[in-house]
């Protein structure tokens, strides 16, 4: 689909833990259009962000948030109260891949596997432990390994944990609990219909948490990855089945935990992400450009899907 010049509001920032990302992904996609001779208004979202909207009347909106409010449901709810075309998933599918335990509920029964585990009350963790250690503790709906920790017998949490100890559960009232998965981090993204490829991250130390993900040096990407075909091809398939499953748009990407000692019963998918990073150490441009497509080319072929689902009006008879 070749695109017309368009006027593009970019949506970015907000007030998530993810807004620095945020603010590096719109300012990445507003320079993509401009060399591509597209008009963009950049938008910081603010509370008054249905006013900046209404009032720079853009074409489509690029939706450049990550995090609560403008990945969760909130936004796309808004934008759609008001009419405006806007990139990447809508309402239904935002509510629920933002939430890891809704996204298991819908992808575990058509036969995606992903980690056990349950939802806990933040207070019992200060009694005892949800799971045989090692275990993870993680939000329930916050992307980017925001608030993750890996509890462990050497770990230096306590046991129980201690209320002292820094972690997620100084920050939140419910947590996700999850048998830790012993292996190798794997991701894949999908544009449209397509799964792209596998990368394979390496942190220089720990595990892919927030800082890892974001801090350039930190993180080796292994592009295409260096595992067997089996996986690689199982891999895409969740990824695209998660993708259609959830009803994503544009884009999304499927994080994965592999144990290499157990073939494909070791791959597990751990989350789908509906509006993944679009900074410069982010994976989706990354696998796009090994797979031949530049960013501003991948920027344009998200509008594209945005406004292939605008319905036309139908006349009406006065």
């Amino acid at each position: 689909m070749t695109l017309p010049k368009l006027h593009v509001a970019v949506l970015m920032g907000g007030w998530s833990n993810e807004r620095p990302v945020s603010l590096m992904s719109g300012e990445g996609v507003a320079k993509a259009l401009e060399s591509k001779g597209h008009k963009v208004t950049r938008i910081d979202m603010d509370r008054e962000v249905a006013q900046r909207l209404a009032e720079a009347k853009p074409d489509v909106v690029f939706n450049a948030l990550h995090g609560a409010p403008g990945e969760d449901g909130t936004v796309q709810g808004m934008m759609d109260l008001m009419g405006l075309t806007y990139t990447h998933s809508g309402l239904a599918t935002s509510v629920i891949a933002i939430d890891k335990e809704l996204t298991k509920q819908a992808l575990v029964p058509h036969g995606v596997p992903m980690p056990g585990g349950r939802v806990v009350e933040t207070e019992t963790l200060f009694t005892k432990d949800p799971l045989p250690r090692p275990y993870v503790l993680k939000p329930v709906n916050e992307g980017s390994s925001v608030g993750v920790a890996i509890v462990t017998e050497e770990g230096n949490y306590g046991n129980p944990i201690s209320r002292e100890a820094k972690g997620p559960w100084q920050e939140f009232a419910t947590l996700l609990a999850e048998p830790y998965i012993r292996g190798r981090e794997l991701t894949t993204a999908v544009i449209g219909e397509r799964a792209l490829l596998v990368t394979e991250l390496k942190p220089k130390s720990g595990f892919y948490d927030f800082d890892s993900k974001y801090t350039d040096g930190m993180t080796e990407h292994v592009c295409p990855a260096d595992v067997p075909a089996e996986i690689t091809e199982a891999c895409k398939a969740l990824a695209l089945r998660a993708h259609q499953l959830l009803g994503c748009k544009g884009t999304s990407r499927s994080d994965f935990r592999w144990d290499d000692t157990q073939g494909v019963e070791g791959l597990f998918l751990l989350e789908t992400n509906t509006q993944p990073g679009m900074t410069p150490l982010s994976l989706v441009p990354e696998q796009a450009k090994a797979c031949g497509i530049e960013y501003p080319d991948l920027v344009e072929a998200i509008i594209a899907e945005a406004l292939a689902d605008v319905k036309p009006h139908k006349a009406t008879s006065p």
